[in-house]
């Protein structure tokens, strides 16, 4: 009888939610519970920051909690995170950069400054303690084998170090035994996100090694400049056995990838992309018009992806990413044939909803936006 008290109660508190659920129709008990707290809700991901920290002048880091809606990341996701501004709400994506280990509740999310983004422009000079922030669920596949391999060389840039970050300190909190070199570049000592904690996770293990490449200044550096091959001779002579995960600016991946191409070891290499990929767009044969009902404004299809064309009307649709990642600026197609540029798929269903940052209009395309 003991065993099934827990599940009868279990039982009994699902019932009643749900029960309550009907009740509250058509608005749903959690925004009722959010009137209390809005961490409460049960069908939503929230989180109220608890920390602020801003480690050079251009980037701010978050430490946030989260409620009962989340269910955990794997380390190099990214998360989908929400803030309303000025009445409008705005999501852009982030990594978190703590272990996925730990406090299960706990994300740490260390942003750079766009000098013309609206959310990290809106984080770094207004996040405060007791904010509250939408969170999605975790996303992406740029995360470490489910088998873990014996060398691993991580290489990141600037405010790209968080997602690889999040993989050294799950890969020190597993107690992994095999041999580590982690390749940080930024322009100077003083713009080096997370110093500290990368020397102590290195004086902690005999298996882990950091190198810092600096490319304004020589002063202090183990590598200097920019990107090259030598500096993988230098760091990790071993790196074209190991599995390498790379993250940070378009100049350093290209580079990056360029050399592991020359050498044949391609396959060894696992990216997170910093800005967006390069879409197939084909403005020479483009016909048709584009219809944005719910403005009222139309123009002759330019070939180009219908955020574009939107903002080329006078339009500002809501849209965060520009890569297919974040779905801000999903829209209702109402009619018409589209393209996924990055897939090349096509879709011509009527009343579904496209991502207007990577989908090209086929011929006359309606969009209620």
């Amino acid at each position: 009888m003991r065993t099934l008290l827990p599940r009868r109660a279990t039982t009994a508190r699902k019932a009643a939610m749900s029960l309550a659920e009907r009740l509250l129709t058509p608005h749903g008990i959690d925004r009722y519970l959010e009137l209390v707290d809005p961490l409460l809700v049960r069908f939503e991901i929230r989180a109220r920051v608890t920390g602020v920290a801003h480690p050079t002048h251009d980037t701010v880091t978050l430490t946030l909690s989260l409620n009962r809606a989340w269910r955990g990341f794997s380390a190099g996701q990214y998360v989908r995170v929400s803030v309303d501004i000025d009445g409008v709400r705005r999501t852009r994506c982030y990594s978190p950069a703590n272990s996925q280990y730990g406090d299960p509740r706990t994300l740490e999310l260390t942003i750079k400054v766009d000098p013309n983004g609206l959310v990290s422009r809106h984080l770094h000079e207004h996040a405060h303690e007791g904010m509250v922030l939408g969170i999605s669920d975790p996303d992406g596949t740029f995360t470490l084998p489910t088998w873990r391999p014996d060398s691993l060389l991580f290489i990141s840039g600037g405010s790209g170090i968080t997602p690889v970050l999040s993989m050294l300190r799950t890969l020190h909190d597993e107690g992994y035994k095999g041999r580590v070199a982690f390749l940080h570049y930024s322009n100077t000592a003083d713009d080096v996100l997370y110093r500290d904690v990368l020397t102590a996770l290195a004086d902690d293990s005999e298996t882990i090694d950091v190198a810092l490449g600096y490319t304004a200044t020589e002063t202090g550096a183990d590598v200097h400049g920019l990107f090259t091959a030598e500096h993988l001779d230098a760091v990790a002579p071993w790196w074209r056995e190991a599995e390498t995960y790379l993250c940070g600016p378009q100049g350093l991946m290209d580079a990056v990838r360029t050399t592991y191409a020359e050498n044949g070891v391609s396959e060894h290499l696992h990216t997170e992309e910093f800005s967006p990929p390069a879409l197939e767009i084909d403005t020479a044969n483009a016909t048709g018009t584009v219809r944005f009902s719910r403005s009222g404004r139309e123009s002759a299809n330019s070939g180009d992806v219908l955020l574009e064309q939107a903002e080329q009307a006078g339009l500002r649709p809501e849209h965060g990413c520009r890569m297919g990642i974040c779905f801000s600026c999903t829209q209702v197609k109402t009619s018409g044939c589209v393209r996924n540029a990055l897939t090349g798929e096509l879709s011509a269903e009527e009343d579904e909803e496209i991502q207007l940052c990577i989908s090209v209009p086929v011929g006359d395309v309606n969009i209620n936006c």
